[in-house]
C-alpha cells in the first residue's frame, strides 16, 4: 500500500470514529432539553445541596429518585415560579392522569384548582404519598371549622377520629357525593350490623337500614348521644317517629301522615296560623314539599333544624344574591354572613320582600344610625324626582345586597349618583 493510500485510510478511520463518537454522544443525551448525561438530576443537586435533606426522607417523588429534575422543572428559563415546565396541575397529571375518573360525581376542590401542592410535597416527605401533614391534620389545614367541632364533640366517631379516609377519596368519587367512598346507607352498614334487637329497639323497629342514616345522625361526631345531630326534633327526641310517619310495621312506614305544611301545622300551629295571616308567603312554606324544603325533620348541626347553615339554604334559590355580594366592592354584613332574617322573615311577612320592619328605613335603622349617616331626606312625604310614585329611602341610593361600586352605590361614584336627581349640575 502506498503511503497516500495509507494516509486516506488513516483519515477514512479518523472521521468514521469522530461520527461515531459524535453520535454516542448525541445519542447520551437526556431529554428534549438534550442534556449531557447527569445534567437532568445529579448535576441540579450539586448546586442544590439543601435536598440531601430530601432525598433522606421515607417517601421520595419518583422522579426525584430517578434524578429527573427536568421532567417538572425549566434548567433554563419559565414563565411560572420555581422554573416550572408548566401549570401545577398540567404537570402532575403528565402521570397522574387517572386521579379523576370521567364523569366523577364530586371532585375535591383543590384537585378542581390545580392545587396538589396543598396535600403533597412534589419532593419527598415523610408521610405516606408525599403528604405534607399525615392523617386528619391535614384535612383540617381546611376544613379548620369541621376540625374544631370534630375535637370539642362529646361523643366522636371513631372513623373519623382515625382517618377521614376511611370514608371519603382524596382526590374525587366517580359515584358519590362529597367524595364518599360509598353511598348511604351501604357506608354506614359497612361498620354498623343492624340485625341485632338493640339495635332494632333503639330504631323504635323502624327498618331506618334501608334509608340515610345522615338523616338523624352527625357522621362526624357530635354532643347528642348515640351522635345524633346536636339540634333534635322533639318527637326524634322522644321516639316518636309514628308522630310523622307511619307505623313501623305498616306496608310503607316511612310514609308520611299528611303532606306539606299540614303535617307540621298539628305541632306548629301558633307560626304557621300566623303566617297565614300575612299578606305575603314565602313559596316554600306553601308548596307540596312544606317546611323540609328548609328545614329537616329530624336533627340537624344548624339551629333551628335547618338543612344547612342559612347562605347555603337561601342561596339555593336565590343564587343570583350571592352571586351579586361577590362581586361588590363593599360586603354587607349580614349577606356575607349568611344572616339573611336579620332583614326578612323566612316565613311571612306584611312588608315588599318579605321584610320584618313596615319599612326600608327602619330595616336598615337596625344597624345603621341613618340620622346620623346623611342629613339627606328621606321618608314617605320625600317623593322620588324619577319617579313620582316611589318615596325617596335608603334604596333610592343603596342596593342592600351590594354593587360593583363601593357602599353599594348605584354608580361609581357619589357625583354620578347625586345628578341622577339633581339635574341642573349635571356636565
Amino acid at each position: 500500500m502506498t503511503a497516500m493510500r495509507l494516509r486516506e485510510t488513516i483519515i477514512i478511520l479518523l472521521l468514521i470514529g469522530l461520527t461515531l463518537s459524535f453520535s454516542a454522544a448525541f445519542a447520551q443525551a437526556e431529554g428534549k432539553f438534550k442534556l449531557k448525561p447527569g445534567a437532568t438530576g445529579k448535576l441540579c443537586l450539586s448546586c442544590h445541596t439543601t435536598f440531601s435533606a430530601k432525598m433522606s426522607a421515607k417517601y421520595i417523588h419518583t422522579p426525584l429518585v430517578e434524578g429527573a429534575c427536568s421532567g417538572c422543572h425549566n434548567p433554563h428559563a419559565s414563565n411560572h415560579g420555581m422554573l416550572m415546565e408548566g401549570d401545577a396541575d398540567s404537570i402532575c397529571y403528565k402521570c397522574h392522569d387517572n386521579i379523576v375518573a370521567d364523569g366523577a360525581v364530586s371532585v375535591h376542590q383543590v384537585v378542581v384548582e390545580g392545587k396538589c401542592v396543598s396535600c403533597h410535597d412534589p419532593h419527598s416527605s415523610d408521610n405516606p404519598a408525599n403528604l405534607v401533614k399525615g392523617g386528619n391534620d391535614l384535612c383540617f389545614n381546611c376544613h379548620k371549622e369541621l376540625g374544631e367541632k370534630i375535637a370539642s364533640n362529646k361523643y366522636g366517631h371513631p372513623p373519623v377520629k382515625k382517618d377521614c379516609l376511611n370514608c371519603h377519596n382524596s382526590h374525587a368519587s366517580g359515584k358519590n357525593v362529597s367524595l364518599l367512598k360509598m353511598d348511604e346507607p351501604k357506608l354506614c352498614l359497612s361498620c354498623h350490623k343492624t340485625n341485632s334487637s338493640g339495635f332494632k329497639k333503639s330504631h323504635v323497629n323502624y327498618p331506618v337500614e334501608q334509608k340515610r342514616c345522615t338523616t338523624c345522625h352527625d357522621p362526624h361526631g357530635s354532643s347528642s348521644g348515640a351522635i345524633l345531630a346536636d339540634n333534635i326534633h322533639a318527637p326524634i327526641k322522644n321516639g316518636m317517629c309514628n308522630q310523622c310517619h307511619n307505623e313501623a310495621d305498616a306496608e310503607q312506614p316511612f310514609a308520611l301522615k299528611k303532606s306539606g305544611f299540614e303535617l307540621c301545622q298539628g305541632c306548629h300551629y301558633e307560626m304557621i296560623n300566623e303566617s297565614f295571616g300575612k299578606n305575603r308567603l314565602h313559596w316554600p312554606l306553601v308548596d307540596k314539599t312544606g317546611c323540609i324544603n328548609c328545614h329537616t325533620p329530624h336533627a340537624s348541626a344548624e339551629e333551628s333544624l335547618l338543612r344547612k347553615p342559612m347562605k347555603e339554604v337561601c342561596g339555593s334559590c336565590h343564587a343570583d344574591i350571592l352571586a351579586r355580594q361577590d362581586r361588590s366592592q363593599t360586603k354587607h354584613q349580614p349577606v356575607d354572613d349568611g344572616e339573611c332574617t336579620v332583614c326578612h322573615s323566612p316565613h311571612a311577612s306584611n312588608q315588599l320582600f318579605l321584610q320584618k320592619e313596615a319599612t326600608t328605613i327602619a330595616t336598615c335603622a337596625q344597624c345603621h344610625d341613618w340620622q346620623t349617616h346623611s342629613t339627606h331626606p328621606i321618608g314617605a312625604e320625600v317623593i322620588d324626582p324619577r319617579n313620582p310614585n316611589l318615596a325617596l329611602d335608603c334604596l333610592s341610593c343603596h342596593r342592600t345586597h351590594g354593587t360593583e361600586y363601593k357602599q353599594f352605590l348605584y354608580y361609581p361614584d357619589v357625583k354620578s349618583l347625586c345628578v341622577q336627581c339633581h339635574t341642573k349640575y349635571r356636565r
